[in-house]
Formats: C-alpha cells, sequence, structure tokens
C-alpha cells in the first residue's frame, strides 16, 4: 500500500492527551532544527574557514541570515518569488487539466492502464530538465518554456497517483452503484471522484515538491526575473552571502507551500483507508 504523508504522521501519533501530542510533536521538530542549525554551524566552519575557502565564508550562517534579513526589504526579492509561484501555478495546473481526467481513466478501465503502462513509465523517468533543448526550440517564449518544463515534471505523479486512488475505491460501492443502472460517467463523478480526493491532493502535493526543484535550473533560461534568475546573478557577482540567503528562501517558501496543501489533505482525512 502506498504511504501518503498523512498516513506517515498518523502512524507517528501517539496515545494521550492532544497537548501531550502536540508537544511531543513541537519537541522533534526543534530537535530536527538544532541539529539543522548545529550541522550548518559546524560544517560551514570546518570547510569555509580553511585556506583558500575564505571567498566562500558568506555561506556561514551569521553572514547568510544577515542577508536573508536584507532580502526581506527588497522589492526584486518579492517580485522574483511571484514571478516563480506564478510559474508553478500555471504549469501545475496545465498539468493537473491534463492529469486528472488521464488519472481516472487509467484507474477505472483496466484495459486502458494496460495499454498506457508502458508509455506513461518510460516517459516519467525522463528528466524534465531533458525537455529542455526541446522547449527551447518549439517554444517562442522562455515564459512558455518553464511552463513546458514544470508541466513535464509534475504530470506523472498527478496522473499515477490518481490512478491509485481509483484503484482503491471500495468495488462493492461501484458494483452496488451499477445495480441500480448507474452509468460510467455517474460512477465517476459520484463515487469514484469522490473517494479519490485524498490521493488526488497527494498527487498535487507530490507535483508541487518536483515543480519546486525543476523551477530553479529552469529559470536559468533568458529571463530576468524569477528565483533562479536571481540566484544565478548572485552567484556570477560573487555574492555568496546572498546566494546563501536565497537558497534558505526557497527552502522557506517551498516549506509554506507544501504545508498548505497538507492542510487542506487534513480536512479530507476521513477519506483515507
Amino acid at each position: 500500500m502506498q504511504i501518503t504523508p498523512h498516513l506517515f504522521q498518523k502512524r507517528l501519533k501517539k496515545p494521550g492527551p492532544n497537548g501531550r501530542y502536540v508537544m511531543f510533536r513541537v519537541g522533534y521538530a526543534l530537535l530536527g532544527i538544532g541539529l539543522f542549525i548545529f550541522l550548518w554551524v559546524a560544517g560551514g566552519y570546518l570547510v569555509f574557514t580553511r585556506p583558500g575557502y575564505e571567498q566562500f565564508s558568506g555561506f556561514l550562517p551569521v553572514p547568510t541570515l544577515e542577508a536573508f534579513r536584507g532580502l526581506l526589504f527588497e522589492d526584486q526579492f518579492w517580485q522574483s518569488v511571484w514571478a516563480s509561484i506564478r510559474r508553478v501555478i500555471i504549469g501545475i495546473t496545465i498539468a493537473f487539466v491534463l492529469g486528472l481526467p488521464l488519472g481516472l481513466l487509467i484507474g477505472f478501465y483496466e484495459k486502458l492502464q494496460l495499454t498506457t503502462y508502458t508509455p506513461v513509465q518510460f516517459l516519467r523517468m525522463i528528466s524534465p530538465l531533458s525537455w529542455m533543448p526541446v522547449a527551447l526550440l518549439v517554444f517562442h517564449s522562455f515564459e512558455s518554456a518553464i511552463y513546458f518544463l514544470i508541466t513535464m515534471a509534475t504530470v506523472w505523479p498527478i496522473i499515477l497517483n490518481t490512478a491509485h486512488g481509483v484503484s482503491q475505491v471500495n468495488p462493492h460501492w461501484v458494483n452496488m452503484a451499477r445495480n441500480q443502472g448507474a452509468k460510467d460517467y455517474q460512477l465517476l463523478m459520484k463515487i469514484v471522484v469522490p473517494a479519490s480526493i485524498p490521493y488526488i491532493l497527494t498527487s498535487l502535493r507530490l507535483a508541487l515538491g518536483v515543480a519546486w526543484i525543476v523551477l530553479v535550473p529552469a529559470e536559468f533560461l533568458g529571463i530576468s526575473s524569477g528565483l533562479g534568475y536571481i540566484i544565478n546573478d548572485a552567484r556570477d557577482t560573487m555574492e555568496y552571502d546572498r546566494l546563501g540567503a536565497i537558497i534558505i528562501a526557497i527552502g522557506f517558501i517551498g516549506f509554506i507551500l507544501d504545508g498548505s496543501i497538507e492542510i487542506i489533505q487534513r480536512m479530507f482525512s476521513w477519506n483515507v483507508a
């Protein structure tokens, strides 16, 4: 059985009052943050204070965090954040419009699943960034090429997770509806889609993670906005404290976006068996 992020959290849950569980979660979260900071400090001073590496001292925690504070007051940074988020939203939306109905059909019709299994598995194993030369040849603008790359990266988790969700629908529900004279489209709309919502949301969460990873190298194309652009600019100007700050910002924004989908997932946790 596929373990969704929500199911994994349920397995970690300990018996006891809600207050104790919250403290349990917060305690381990703080432990993880503390471990991350310790490794950053120890690794940074071990590497970037060595002779010949002093020029990279901007990656140390103090200069990076100071640069991160400065980023928060830069208009260019927030314009780049919005540009990147907009590209991710558009790319995932295109992938969702294409992938959701295909995933529903593949999961519902066994013959279609058998027919599409090999092509889908083959295409999803192609690195999304390997489509970059094709995107530059086919599309007339860099913006459209980025949408294409994000779509190619995210459509496969949407298709596969949606199809898996359909396959997990209780067959007794489908048989009872068929006995009542329900047509296939009625089964899909009234039974299959509602029962598959947790898996669909999981597919969006997975797609977001993939899109956020692909976004930065995709924005190395000839554009003048986005997180990928400003991180490339910081590298070229050797502003390593700013480069480290942008990396931290990318992690924060991705964490917030992922958490937003997780909150929506929990609203539908009653559907998860």
